[in-house]
């Protein structure tokens, strides 16, 4: 039961990194240089993973969701630089 939970919350998790990353990315850094570096992705899942890793001490967030949660942030943020390549 709590197997089934928890592995729904990490799926939730890193949808929600990426879904929050790429809008923020897109809307509101979209003119920042800085935004368009090739690190920025690594910077963004690296910074997310570290904020959420205090949640890991939840009894239904474990390490993993707090890393996929940082992970779904890079490749959100990736996928917000492509996109503004594209010029969408």
């Amino acid at each position: 039961m709590f197997l089934m939970i928890r592995f729904g919350l990490v799926i939730v998790a890193a949808i929600f990194g990426f879904a929050v990353a790429r809008r923020y990315v897109r809307t509101r850094l979209r003119f920042v240089d800085a935004a368009r570096s090739p690190l920025a992705p690594w910077i963004a899942g690296v910074i997310m993973a570290l904020v959420a890793s205090p949640l890991a001490l939840l009894p239904l967030i474990t390490g993993v969701t707090t890393t996929l949660f940082g992970v779904g942030a890079g490749l959100g943020t990736a996928s917000a630089q492509k996109a503004l390549k594209r010029g969408e």
